[in-house]
C-alpha cells in the first residue's frame, strides 16, 4: 500500500486499474447491500477503504469476515468522494487467507488501554498508536546509524556479558551457570567455578570498551542493548533497554557538544521528513503542539551553561520547591524543567560536582568538578549525558581508589592511558527516551517491543 499512495499520485494516469493487495481487515461495516472494509497491509499509516456490494457471488461470504482476518483483495481504484481520502477500491474480489474469530482482543468495539495492550504486547503493532511508534522508532534508528556513518565512524558492537561495572552502580544482572539452589547455603561463591571462571554481569554500557576502538579508528559508536537491575517502576526506567554511545579521540569537551546537537537536530529533523503521518497522528491524539515542539528544536541553538550557574539561577527564581537546589548536589526534574523554560530551549549543563559523576570523566582545574554534561530538552528533561574522559593515567588511579575501585581486571582500560592515549570525550543517549520525545507517547513501556520491567518479563 505504501508503494500504492507513492506511485498513484497522478489519477488521471491511474484510476480504474485493477490491482492485487493483502493485509488486515481493521475495521467492518456491513450492509444489506454492500459494505465497507478498513484495510491496512502495515507499510503505511494510511488504511484502504474497500467496497464490495451484493453483485458479487460472494458477498455473503465476504460480509461474514471478521475484523483482524488476513485477506487478498483484486479490484479497481477508483478516486474516493470522501474527504481526507484519495482513493478507494472497487471489489472484484476478496479471498480469506486467515481467520480471525470473535475472541480476538482488538474488537472494534471502543479503544483499549495503553495498559491493557501491554499485556497483549504481541498484538500491538496492530493497532493504529502502536504501529505508529515503532514505525517511528525503525525510521529513528536507521536515521542515527546514518548520521555516524555518513560522517565515518565506525559501527562497534559491544559485549553484553562484561566483567566491568562501567557507572560503578553495582545494579547489574549477574550471568552465572552456578547451581543456585547447591549455592544457596554456601558461605562463600568460588566464581574460578563459573562458565567464565570470574563474575560477570550484563552490561550497563559500552562505553568503556569503545573507548578501546576510538584509540584505533578515532570515531567509533555503539548502538545496542544493556541492561540495569535497577528496581524502579516509573515512565522512563526499564531493565533492558537501548543505547547509543559514541566515542571520539581528540575531542574535548566542547567538540563533544556540537556532536550532540548536530546529531539530534539530524535524528529529529530526519523522522519530521520520513513519518510525516506519523507524527501528524501523534500530534493530533497523544500530544498536542508535538511537531511544534520537534520543530522549534531543530531550528533552536542550544544554550551551553555550567552546573554552578544553573543552581545560582535556581536559587534566585522566584520558585517554591520541592527539591531545594544546592551546589555540588544533582538537579531534580523540577529543575530541568525551569531550566529549560527559563532559556526557552535545549540546555548543555557543563562542569559538574565530581563527587557525583562517574570515576572516569576528565577532572577539572579547580579539583571540585568534572569536564561531564547533560542535555537538558523542554517537555523531557536530561536526554543525553556525556563527558571529557580522563585521559592522565595517575589521576584516573587515583580518583579510582578514592572511590574504592579495584585495579584488577581494569588494566586494560588504565592502560588506554598509557599506550598512545589522547583527549578524547563520548556521551550516551538512551533510544527509548528519545522516542518519548519523538512520539509525545509518555512511558517507556510504551516505546519497547516487549519492556522489560520488574516482575514483568512476557512473551
Amino acid at each position: 500500500m505504501k508503494d500504492l499512495y507513492e506511485i498513484y499520485r497522478d489519477l488521471d494516469k491511474y484510476i480504474d486499474q485493477e490491482i492485487i493487495i493483502q493485509g488486515w481487515i481493521k475495521n467492518h461495516r456491513k450492509q444489506k447491500e454492500f459494505g465497507f472494509i478498513d484495510f491496512s497491509d502495515g507499510t503505511t499509516a494510511k488504511h484502504l477503504q474497500i467496497i464490495y456490494d451484493n453483485s458479487l457471488d460472494s458477498f455473503e461470504d465476504i460480509a461474514k469476515l471478521h475484523i483482524g482476518s488476513a485477506i487478498t483483495v483484486t479490484g479497481k481504484l477508483i478516486s474516493s468522494p470522501k474527504e481526507g481520502q484519495e482513493v478507494e477500491l472497487v471489489a472484484a474480489s476478496v479471498i480469506l487467507e486467515g481467520d480471525c474469530p470473535d475472541d480476538y482482543p482488538l474488537q472494534a468495539k471502543g479503544r483499549p488501554t495503553r495498559e491493557f495492550l501491554r499485556e497483549q504486547a504481541y498484538l500491538r503493532p496492530r493497532t493504529n498508536l502502536f504501529n505508529a511508534v515503532f514505525r517511528v522508532r525503525s525510521v529513528a534508528a536507521y536515521a542515527i546509524h546514518k548520521y555516524f556513518q555518513d560522517r565515518g565512524y565506525v559501527y562497534f558492537h559491544a559485549p553484553l556479558i562484561t566483567a566491568s561495572d562501567c557507572e560503578g552502580a553495582g545494579e547489574m544482572f549477574q550471568v552465572t551457570t552456578l547451581d543456585l539452589e547447591k549455592l544457596k547455603n554456601a558461605q562463600e561463591i568460588d566464581y574460578s567455578k563459573d562458565f567464565f571462571g570470574k563474575q560477570t554481569s550484563l552490561t550497563v554500557s559500552g562505553q568503556l570498551q569503545a573507548e578501546t576502538f576510538a584509540m584505533a579508528y578515532k570515531k567509533v559508536y555503539t548502538f545496542g542493548p544493556t541492561f540495569r537491575a535497577e528496581n524502579s517502576n516509573t515512565k522512563t526506567h526499564a531493565s533492558e533497554f537501548w543505547m547509543i554511545e559514541p566515542e571520539m579521540a581528540f575531542c574535548n569537551l566542547n567538540g563533544l557538544m556540537d556532536i550532540e546537537e548536530e546529531m539530534l537536530k539530524y535524528v529529529v529533523k530526519y523522522v519530521l521528513d520520513n513519518c510525516q503521518e506519523e507524527i501528524e497522528f501523534f500530534n493530533k491524539f497523544v500530544e498536542n503542539g508535538l511537531k511544534d515542539k520537534l520543530t522549534k528544536l531543530v531550528d533552536s541553538k542550544f544554550t551551553r551553561v555550567t552546573h554552578e550557574e544553573v543552581i545560582t539561577i535556581l536559587k534566585n527564581a522566584n520558585v517554591k520547591w520541592e527539591f531545594e537546589p544546592e551546589y555540588g548536589e544533582d538537579i531534580a526534574k523540577e529543575h530541568e524543567k525551569y531550566i529549560t523554560e527559563h532559556f526557552n530551549g535545549p540546555v548543555f549543563i557543563t562542569n559538574w560536582p565530581k563527587d557525583i559523576k562517574a570515576f572516569y570523566m576528565k577532572q577539572n582545574a579547580d579539583g571540585k568538578t568534572v569536564a561531564a554534561v547533560d542535555l537538558e530538552v523542554p517537555g523531557a528533561g536530561e536526554l543525553m549525558g556525556g563527558s571529557q574522559r580522563e585521559e592522565n593515567y595517575e589521576k584516573l588511579v587515583t580518583r579510582m581508589a578514592e572511590l574504592g575501585m579495584a585495579q584488577d581486571g581494569m588494566e586494560w582500560y588504565l592502560n588506554l592511558r598509557r599506550f598512545g592515549g589522547c583527549v578524547h570525550s563520548g556521551f550516551g543517549m538512551g533510544f527509548e527516551r528519545l522516542l518519548i520525545y519523538l512520539t509525545g507517547v509518555d512511558n517507556i513501556r510504551d516505546v519497547i517491543p516487549y519492556p522489560r520491567t520488574p516482575k514483568n518479563c512476557e512473551f
